[in-house]
C-alpha cells in the first residue's frame, strides 16, 4: 500500500489556541487510525513550540490519505494552515516495511 506524508503547519492567527482545544480528540482519532500510521508527532518551533503535525500512514490512495486528514479533529478544528500530501517511498530506517 502506499505511503503517504502529511506536512501540517498550523494556521499562524490562532492554530496554538485551537491545537490546545481540539488535542485531546485528535489524539484518540490518531490512536484509532490502527497499524496503517506509520509514524506521527508535533512539528516544533525553534523554542519547541508546537507549530504543526507530520504523519506518515499508508492509505489506498492520496484521495483516501486526504479524506483521512478531513476526518482528524485538528483538521475540523481549522488548527492547520497549510497542509501538504505527497506519496513517499521508504528507502532507509529502521521499521522499513520488507
Amino acid at each position: 500500500m502506499p505511503l503517504y506524508c502529511l506536512h501540517c503547519l498550523d494556521n499562524e492567527t490562532d492554530g496554538a489556541a485551537r491545537r490546545a482545544a481540539a488535542r485531546p480528540a485528535h489524539l484518540e482519532w490518531a490512536a484509532g487510525i490502527g497499524p496503517a500510521l506509520r509514524m506521527a508527532g508535533p512539528l516544533l518551533s525553534e523554542t519547541g513550540a508546537m507549530v504543526g503535525s507530520v504523519f506518515l500512514l499508508e492509505a489506498a490512495s492520496l484521495e483516501a490519505a486526504k479524506a483521512l486528514n478531513a476526518e482528524d479533529p485538528y483538521s475540523k478544528a481549522g488548527v492547520f494552515g497549510r497542509v501538504t500530501i505527497n506519496e513517499t517511498r521508504w528507502a532507509i530506517g529502521e521499521g522499513k516495511p520488507q
